[in-house]
Protein backbone atom coordinates (compact mmCIF):
# COMPACT_ATOMS: atom_id res chain seq x y z
CA UNK A 1 0.00 0.00 0.00
CA UNK A 2 1.28 3.50 -0.52
CA UNK A 3 2.00 5.71 2.47
CA UNK A 4 0.97 8.96 2.86
CA UNK A 5 3.24 12.02 2.58
CA UNK A 6 3.25 14.88 4.58
CA UNK A 7 5.54 17.95 4.14
CA UNK A 8 6.83 18.95 7.81
CA UNK A 9 6.23 22.24 9.21
CA UNK A 10 8.99 22.13 11.81
CA UNK A 11 12.37 20.55 11.77
CA UNK A 12 14.87 19.70 14.04
CA UNK A 13 17.65 16.83 13.71
CA UNK A 14 16.06 14.12 12.52
CA UNK A 15 12.66 15.19 13.95
CA UNK A 16 10.07 16.37 11.81
CA UNK A 17 6.47 17.92 13.15
CA UNK A 18 3.51 19.19 11.30
CA UNK A 19 0.99 21.12 12.99
CA UNK A 20 -2.69 22.93 12.39
CA UNK A 21 -5.48 21.39 10.23
CA UNK A 22 -2.94 18.45 8.72
CA UNK A 23 -2.53 17.47 11.57
CA UNK A 24 -5.91 17.54 13.04
CA UNK A 25 -6.99 15.47 9.56
CA UNK A 26 -3.76 12.92 10.51
CA UNK A 27 -4.72 12.48 13.87
CA UNK A 28 -8.77 12.35 13.67
CA UNK A 29 -10.18 11.67 10.66
CA UNK A 30 -7.23 9.25 9.29
CA UNK A 31 -6.64 7.87 12.98
CA UNK A 32 -3.09 7.89 12.91
CA UNK A 33 -1.35 6.02 15.87
CA UNK A 34 1.89 6.12 17.40
CA UNK A 35 4.58 3.79 15.35
CA UNK A 36 2.66 4.31 12.24
CA UNK A 37 4.75 5.35 9.32
CA UNK A 38 4.62 7.72 6.57
CA UNK A 39 6.54 9.53 3.96
CA UNK A 40 7.59 12.89 5.37
CA UNK A 41 9.13 15.98 3.41
CA UNK A 42 11.68 17.07 5.57
CA UNK A 43 13.98 20.20 3.77
CA UNK A 44 13.05 18.69 0.41
CA UNK A 45 14.10 15.37 0.78
CA UNK A 46 11.90 12.31 1.75
CA UNK A 47 12.28 10.27 4.55
CA UNK A 48 10.76 7.44 6.08
CA UNK A 49 8.90 9.07 9.33
CA UNK A 50 7.38 7.16 12.28
CA UNK A 51 5.20 8.93 14.47
CA UNK A 52 6.54 8.94 18.10
CA UNK A 53 4.34 11.98 19.53
CA UNK A 54 0.39 12.69 18.60
CA UNK A 55 -1.96 15.29 19.69
CA UNK A 56 -4.89 17.03 18.40
CA UNK A 57 -3.38 19.61 16.22
CA UNK A 58 0.81 18.38 16.16
CA UNK A 59 2.08 15.28 14.79
CA UNK A 60 5.79 14.53 15.43
CA UNK A 61 7.66 11.74 13.46
CA UNK A 62 11.08 10.22 14.07
CA UNK A 63 13.22 10.55 9.91
CA UNK A 64 14.55 7.85 8.94
CA UNK A 65 15.62 6.69 6.08
CA UNK A 66 15.85 8.66 2.99
CA UNK A 67 13.73 7.61 -0.39
CA UNK A 68 13.83 8.41 -3.96
CA UNK A 69 11.96 11.30 -4.69
CA UNK A 70 9.60 11.48 -7.92
CA UNK A 71 10.47 13.10 -11.27
CA UNK A 72 9.79 16.83 -11.61
CA UNK A 73 10.74 19.40 -14.27
CA UNK A 74 11.24 22.50 -14.93
CA UNK A 75 7.99 24.50 -15.90
CA UNK A 76 6.98 28.02 -14.89
CA UNK A 77 3.12 29.08 -15.18
CA UNK A 78 2.02 32.13 -15.60
CA UNK A 79 -2.03 32.26 -15.19
CA UNK A 80 -3.93 35.51 -16.26
CA UNK A 81 -5.86 35.90 -12.40
CA UNK A 82 -9.65 35.06 -12.94
CA UNK A 83 -12.90 33.89 -10.69
CA UNK A 84 -10.92 32.17 -7.79
CA UNK A 85 -12.74 29.18 -7.50
CA UNK A 86 -12.15 28.43 -10.62
CA UNK A 87 -8.36 29.83 -10.59
CA UNK A 88 -7.69 27.34 -7.54
CA UNK A 89 -8.84 24.63 -9.36
CA UNK A 90 -6.40 25.24 -11.75
CA UNK A 91 -3.95 25.64 -9.37
CA UNK A 92 -4.44 22.32 -7.58
CA UNK A 93 -4.64 20.27 -10.86
CA UNK A 94 -1.41 22.27 -12.27
CA UNK A 95 0.40 21.29 -9.13
CA UNK A 96 -0.71 17.41 -9.36
CA UNK A 97 0.59 16.89 -12.77
CA UNK A 98 4.02 19.03 -11.96
CA UNK A 99 4.29 22.80 -12.79
CA UNK A 100 7.47 23.86 -10.71
CA UNK A 101 5.79 27.29 -10.16
CA UNK A 102 3.45 29.61 -10.57
CA UNK A 103 3.14 33.84 -11.19
CA UNK A 104 -0.13 35.02 -10.72
CA UNK A 105 -0.54 37.94 -13.45
CA UNK A 106 -2.92 40.80 -13.38
CA UNK A 107 -3.80 41.53 -17.01
CA UNK A 108 -5.78 44.14 -18.84
CA UNK A 109 -8.72 41.73 -18.56
CA UNK A 110 -8.42 41.11 -15.05
CA UNK A 111 -11.50 41.70 -13.23
CA UNK A 112 -10.78 44.89 -11.31
CA UNK A 113 -11.87 43.49 -7.73
CA UNK A 114 -10.08 40.12 -8.54
CA UNK A 115 -7.05 42.12 -9.35
CA UNK A 116 -7.33 44.17 -5.57
CA UNK A 117 -8.16 40.90 -3.69
CA UNK A 118 -5.21 38.49 -5.12
CA UNK A 119 -2.56 39.79 -2.91
CA UNK A 120 -4.55 38.59 0.36
CA UNK A 121 -5.24 35.38 -2.03
CA UNK A 122 -1.56 33.66 -2.00
CA UNK A 123 -1.35 32.23 1.36
CA UNK A 124 -4.70 30.22 0.33
CA UNK A 125 -3.53 29.49 -3.15
CA UNK A 126 0.02 28.27 -1.43
CA UNK A 127 -1.93 26.07 0.65
CA UNK A 128 -4.15 24.60 -1.87
CA UNK A 129 -0.49 23.73 -4.00
CA UNK A 130 0.75 22.63 -0.61
CA UNK A 131 -1.78 20.17 -0.04
CA UNK A 132 -2.06 18.94 -3.66
CA UNK A 133 1.82 18.19 -3.59
CA UNK A 134 1.36 16.34 -1.07
CA UNK A 135 -1.41 14.28 -2.26
CA UNK A 136 0.23 13.58 -5.81
CA UNK A 137 3.76 12.78 -3.74
CA UNK A 138 5.62 15.73 -4.61
CA UNK A 139 8.93 16.15 -2.76
CA UNK A 140 8.37 19.85 -2.59
CA UNK A 141 4.95 21.77 -3.73
CA UNK A 142 5.26 24.49 -6.37
CA UNK A 143 6.38 28.26 -5.72
CA UNK A 144 3.44 30.87 -5.94
CA UNK A 145 4.65 34.42 -6.22
CA UNK A 146 3.07 37.43 -5.17
CA UNK A 147 0.33 38.63 -8.82
CA UNK A 148 2.28 40.79 -10.87
CA UNK A 149 1.35 43.36 -13.01
CA UNK A 150 1.88 41.73 -17.20
CA UNK A 151 4.78 44.99 -17.80
CA UNK A 152 6.73 43.35 -14.46
CA UNK A 153 6.46 39.96 -15.47
CA UNK A 154 7.49 39.95 -19.03
CA UNK A 155 11.42 39.98 -18.39
CA UNK A 156 11.38 37.50 -14.92
CA UNK A 157 11.81 34.47 -17.12
CA UNK A 158 13.92 32.35 -18.93
CA UNK A 159 14.26 29.91 -21.20
CA UNK A 160 12.00 28.98 -23.56
CA UNK A 161 8.46 31.89 -22.94
CA UNK A 162 5.48 30.73 -25.04
CA UNK A 163 2.01 32.62 -24.27
CA UNK A 164 -1.07 31.02 -25.50
CA UNK A 165 -3.14 33.11 -28.33
CA UNK A 166 -6.72 32.86 -29.60
CA UNK A 167 -5.44 33.87 -32.70
CA UNK A 168 -6.50 32.15 -35.38
CA UNK A 169 -3.59 32.40 -37.84
CA UNK A 170 -0.76 31.64 -34.80
CA UNK A 171 0.87 28.59 -35.14
CA UNK A 172 -0.39 25.39 -32.95
CA UNK A 173 1.14 24.86 -29.73
CA UNK A 174 2.59 20.97 -29.80
CA UNK A 175 4.40 22.44 -33.02
CA UNK A 176 5.98 25.27 -31.68
CA UNK A 177 6.70 22.26 -29.08
CA UNK A 178 8.44 20.17 -31.01
CA UNK A 179 10.62 22.50 -32.86
CA UNK A 180 12.31 23.77 -29.73
CA UNK A 181 14.07 22.84 -26.75
CA UNK A 182 11.81 21.96 -23.66
CA UNK A 183 14.61 22.01 -21.00
CA UNK A 184 13.36 24.82 -18.89
CA UNK A 185 10.07 26.55 -19.99
CA UNK A 186 7.51 29.06 -19.13
CA UNK A 187 3.87 29.45 -19.78
CA UNK A 188 1.21 32.37 -19.74
CA UNK A 189 -2.31 31.53 -19.91
CA UNK A 190 -4.22 34.81 -20.19
CA UNK A 191 -7.62 35.87 -17.94
CA UNK A 192 -10.86 35.28 -19.01
CA UNK A 193 -11.58 36.82 -22.46
CA UNK A 194 -7.86 35.98 -22.95
CA UNK A 195 -4.97 38.85 -24.36
CA UNK A 196 -5.69 41.96 -25.35
CA UNK A 197 -3.79 42.87 -28.72
CA UNK A 198 -1.55 45.18 -27.40
CA UNK A 199 -0.53 42.70 -24.31
CA UNK A 200 0.28 40.14 -27.23
CA UNK A 201 2.32 42.62 -29.15
CA UNK A 202 4.39 43.29 -25.36
CA UNK A 203 5.02 39.44 -25.13
CA UNK A 204 6.06 39.26 -28.60
CA UNK A 205 8.39 42.07 -28.55
CA UNK A 206 10.00 40.09 -24.98
CA UNK A 207 10.93 37.34 -27.26
CA UNK A 208 7.60 35.45 -25.99
CA UNK A 209 6.41 33.10 -28.88
CA UNK A 210 2.63 32.97 -29.54
CA UNK A 211 0.57 29.69 -30.07
CA UNK A 212 -2.52 28.19 -29.65
CA UNK A 213 -4.41 24.98 -28.28
CA UNK A 214 -6.59 24.69 -31.73
CA UNK A 215 -9.64 26.47 -33.13
CA UNK A 216 -11.92 25.94 -30.16
CA UNK A 217 -12.19 28.61 -27.28
CA UNK A 218 -11.25 27.07 -23.66
CA UNK A 219 -12.15 28.31 -20.53
CA UNK A 220 -8.82 29.84 -18.80
CA UNK A 221 -8.69 27.02 -16.36
CA UNK A 222 -9.29 24.12 -19.32
CA UNK A 223 -6.18 25.70 -21.23
CA UNK A 224 -4.40 25.99 -18.08
CA UNK A 225 -4.72 22.16 -17.43
CA UNK A 226 -4.74 21.28 -21.18
CA UNK A 227 -1.35 23.31 -22.00
CA UNK A 228 0.58 21.98 -18.92
CA UNK A 229 -0.02 18.18 -19.34
CA UNK A 230 1.08 18.61 -23.18
CA UNK A 231 4.26 20.42 -21.98
CA UNK A 232 5.47 18.23 -19.69
CA UNK A 233 4.61 14.76 -21.43
CA UNK A 234 7.74 16.91 -23.51
CA UNK A 235 9.49 18.11 -20.96
CA UNK A 236 12.49 16.30 -19.61
CA UNK A 237 12.95 15.45 -15.79
CA UNK A 238 15.58 15.46 -13.01
CA UNK A 239 15.48 13.79 -9.59
CA UNK A 240 15.06 16.14 -6.37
Amino acid sequence: MTRRRWIADEISGNRAIITGDHAKHLSRVLRARLGQEFDVVADGVVRRGRIIDLTGDSVQFELGAEIAAAATADLTLLLGIFKFDRLEWAIEKCTELGVSRMIPLIGRRTDAHLAAAAVKRVERWRRIARQAAEQSRRSSPPEITAPLKLKDALTVCTGVRLVLSELETGPLFRDVLASRPTDGVSLAIGPEGGWTEDELKSFCGSGWIPASLGPTILRAETAAIAATAILLSQLPSDEK
